[in-house]
């Protein structure tokens, strides 16, 4: 169960990671070089790496694939939630009965 825990803590790294990435889209750079070698983009793509580590990890004390990709699909709910909290994103109704809709088919695979 902890590494499950564990699974799910990765997930919203990554989300947080993608956050670091929508950050450094938003900037212009003076040059291509500048735009893919600034701290935002490095920070977010070492996040991913590690959180990568992290799955590896799990999946090594016991955690199965297919429980690593349905937690996984929890990022359809960190990604539109940390965009709104961080950007300002709007969240329609609709996303978010899609949101819901997503995290009732996650609670079902796991009862």
């Amino acid at each position: 169960m902890i590494y499950k825990l564990i699974v799910i803590f990765a997930v919203f790294t990554a989300a947080c990671a993608q956050m670091l990435l929508k950050k450094a889209a938003t900037i212009k750079y003076p040059s291509v070089i500048r735009q893919y070698l600034n701290p935002w983009v490095i920070g977010g793509y070492g996040i991913m790496g590690l959180v990568m580590l992290v799955n590896i990890f799990a999946m090594s004390k016991g955690v199965q694939l297919k429980e690593v990709g349905i937690i996984e699909s929890l990022s359809y709910f960190f990604v539109p939630c940390l965009s709104w909290v961080i950007f300002g994103e709007k969240l329609t109704w609709l996303k978010i009965l899609a949101i819901a809709i997503i995290m009732c088919g996650v609670i079902v695979f796991f009862i």
